[in-house]
Formats: C-alpha cells, sequence, structure tokens
C-alpha cells in the first residue's frame, strides 16, 4: 500500500464531500488519513436535481451512510409492493420533494415507471434507515445477487474485500448456478502480484457470512472497466478479459 505522508499542522482541507458513488470503508479510512478530515457522503440522482440526503458537516468520522434527507425532502424505504418497510428493514429508496422531477422529456412510459401511484420516486437504490433516521444504501436493485433465496449486494462483498492490502480494484456480480440460483463472483485487479485466491478467500471468511462468500474468483491484469463518473461497470465484468 503506497506510503500516506502526515497531515501537516496547518491544515487547509476544511471539508470533503463524497458523492456519484458508494464510499468504501477503505477508501474513508485513507482519506482521514492523509487529509484529517473525515469524507462527508451525500447521496442523489440527476433525477432529484442532484439532492436527496447527506451527513452533517460536524462529523468527525465517516459515518459509512448517506446521513438525512435535505429540508423539504422526505425520503422512505418501500417494498416492490410500494409498501413501506418497518425500520431497519430493506427495501427501495424513495423520495419525494420539490426537487424531484416531474417526468422524462416526452417519455410518458419510463416516468410511469420510475413513480409510485401516490408520487414518490423509485430510486431503483435498495436500502434501509437505522434508528437515528440515517439512510444506508446497499445497492442498485438492479445488481441484487440472490443465493437460495437470500439477498447478497455486491457493494457489501467489494467493500469487505477491499479491506484486503493486496487488492488494487474489485467488482462482484451474480452467476447462474444450477443449485442455489446464483453465486458470488468476484473480478479482482491485484496490487500484490503475489495474492492468491486461497489468501483472498481466507480473508473473505473475516468478515462475509457464509451466503456472501465468493464461490468464483477471477484475477485480471486491466484496470476494471468504469464509467465516466468513476463506477464500475459491473455488467461488463461478465465478458472475458485477461487473465495473468
Amino acid at each position: 500500500m503506497t506510503e500516506i505522508s502526515a497531515v501537516p499542522a496547518y491544515n487547509p482541507v476544511k471539508v470533503a464531500n463524497a458523492g456519484g458513488m458508494a464510499v468504501q470503508q477503505v477508501v474513508a479510512q485513507r482519506w482521514k488519513q492523509a487529509t484529517g478530515v473525515p469524507l462527508i457522503e451525500s447521496y442523489g440522482l440527476t433525477e432529484t436535481s442532484p439532492g436527496v440526503t447527506s451527513n452533517r458537516l460536524d462529523i468527525e468520522d465517516w459515518t459509512g451512510t448517506i446521513g438525512m434527507p435535505l429540508p423539504s425532502t422526505e425520503v422512505e424505504i418501500r417494498d416492490d409492493d410500494d409498501r413501506k418497510v418497518p425500520l431497519g428493514q430493506f427495501g427501495e429508496i424513495c423520495v419525494r420533494g420539490p426537487q424531484v422531477m416531474a417526468s422524462y422529456w416526452n417519455r410518458p412510459e419510463e416516468t410511469a415507471a420510475a413513480f409510485t401511484s401516490d408520487g414518490w420516486l423509485r430510486t431503483g437504490d435498495m436500502g434501509h434507515m437505522n434508528e437515528d433516521g440515517a439512510f444506508k444504501i446497499t445497492d442498485r436493485k438492479k445488481d441484487m445477487i440472490v443465493v437460495s433465496g437470500f439477498k447478497v449486494f455486491p457493494n457489501q462483498v467489494e467493500d469487505a474485500v477491499a479491506l484486503h492490502p493486496g487488492v488494487a480494484e474489485v467488482g462482484a456480480i451474480g452467476e447462474p448456478d444450477e443449485r442455489s440460483g446464483e453465486v458470488v463472483k468476484i473480478v479482482v485487479v491485484r496490487k500484490d502480484p503475489a495474492l492468491t485466491e486461497e489468501a483472498l478467500l481466507a480473508h473473505c471468511r473475516l468478515h462475509l457470512t457464509g451466503y456472501k462468500m465468493p464461490k468464483i474468483v477471477e484475477f485480471r491484469i486491466e484496470p476494471l472497466p468504469k464509467s465516466n463518473l468513476g463506477k464500475v461497470l459491473r455488467r461488463q465484468l461478465r465478458h472475458p478479459s485477461k487473465t495473468p
């Protein structure tokens, strides 16, 4: 892992805000170590102009949540039948507020699919609300992996794998399986060329429950495909690539 210089006595960095993709724990830790200030994670979509929630500016450490709703904004966690779920349960994040778009331009069918019958925007992001009223995103609904009926969110797997110092990049996807429906596959770019599948899986067992454990490990040489925002394009990880 690259050495990080000590934070100078006079620190010009006062506030650091993160958005656009989920912040991994290891990234937040290294950021504070390098700058002396925590990452303040926020959340939004193009359809919400773009803010929905944010952590407070005075937090001392990264919280692992996307914070609380912005003023005049309502956020609920709903199930597949558009019913609000109990506190702490997972579901789709739905938003209502003055910043939410009215519609997609000239796309009535997509607009109808994006909203609930009572006018809440379906974000396509899965998450839950904790007892403090802060929200946490687990992953995109379309990326969810179902292993023997259990829901596995790729972000959770990627966060655990990324904690290994020998990992440079990782993406998690579901692969079809005759017995369990799907299994977890991870695609890894190594920081340490000596990192083995056995060592990586041993690390995963310390951080993941059994059904979330990767069953397939693929090492790649080149960087993982990413969007313009730096998000790993998981759908492209299913394409064959070079391996060491």
